[in-house]
């Protein structure tokens, strides 16, 4: 049965809070892991996409009947960090049978029973409950309580994803973006290159180069309306069937981490340079 996730604001800064909890954010798929009560398992992606077929080998982890669970699906690196690159080639591949993790963080339904009323701490007991026990491929997301600024400082000098801060007493809103889950993003930074940008307004993107002239990728998000007009009024000095080249015109953007292939994840738009 799929319900749909509760979902998280975003947070600029990490604070120090009583009443919050403190995890790491994996940076992964997220996945609601569902076990009817005759037994059957089903695995949904976030947008109510059943990918159990794609992933047999969770379809065995010994979690009783009358359970859902909410958490993230990834892959590890060498060094034990999430890999969102090598987590999406498994997804998409039929061929790819690197290992994965389901790294729970919250339980929907317990013995049948939705639990979503319940207090996040007494969730996170029911849940230790239902994984006594961590292994490779199943594993509960551990947090801490408060120490959110300290807990940011590590993860960033871990170059991980960012944290999520979770209030100790949230109910499990399905379907809902809550401010009683915040996450903070370990963003970096670079002034970048614009030197184009797609003829089609309404499917927007700019080209990106770095400085020393490599290929960056294309920025599609957080852009306001008036920085796009600049773009748009600059001049044409090439074009393609796709995309109009213009004078290179240098801002800074914000981006999740380089790709295995050298592109900016996620550029957004922060500010001319």
């Amino acid at each position: 049965m799929f319900i749909s996730p509760m979902l998280l604001h975003k947070s600029n800064q990490p604070f120090d809070s009583s009443d919050y909890i403190t995890e790491l954010k994996l940076d992964g798929i997220r996945l609601i892991y569902s076990v009817d009560k005759a037994g059957k398992v089903r695995l949904y992606s976030r947008h109510n996409n059943e990918i159990t077929s794609k992933f047999p080998e969770l379809t065995s982890l010994n979690i009783h009947p009358g359970t859902v669970l909410d958490g993230e699906l990834i892959v590890s690196d060498n060094a034990g960090k999430p890999d969102f690159e090598a987590m999406m080639s498994r997804f998409m591949s039929s061929r790819d049978k690197t290992p994965v993790t389901f790294a729970a963080f919250d339980v929907i339904e317990h013995e049948g029973k939705r639990v979503t009323n319940l207090p996040l701490l007494d969730r996170k007991e029911i849940l230790a409950d239902v994984i006594p026990a961590d292994s490779s491929i199943l594993t509960k997301t551990q947090f801490i309580e408060g120490h959110g600024e300290a807990y940011f400082n590590a993860i960033k000098a871990q170059s991980l994803e960012g944290i999520v801060l979770k209030r100790k007493d949230s109910r499990y809103e399905i379907g809902k973006r809550s401010h009683s889950w915040l996450k903070v993003i370990n963003y970096q930074y670079a002034d970048i290159l614009v030197t184009g940008c797609r003829k089609k307004p309404k499917d927007f993107g700019w080209l990106l180069q770095f400085e020393d002239g490599r290929y960056a990728g294309i920025m599609e998000l957080g852009v306001p309306a008036k920085e796009k007009a600049k773009v748009y009024r600059a001049p044409i000095i090439n074009e393609s069937d796709d995309f109009a080249c213009i004078d290179p015109i240098r801002c800074r953007v914000k981006y999740r981490n380089l790709t295995k292939s050298g592109l900016l994840r996620i550029p957004s738009f922060v500010e001319w340079a």
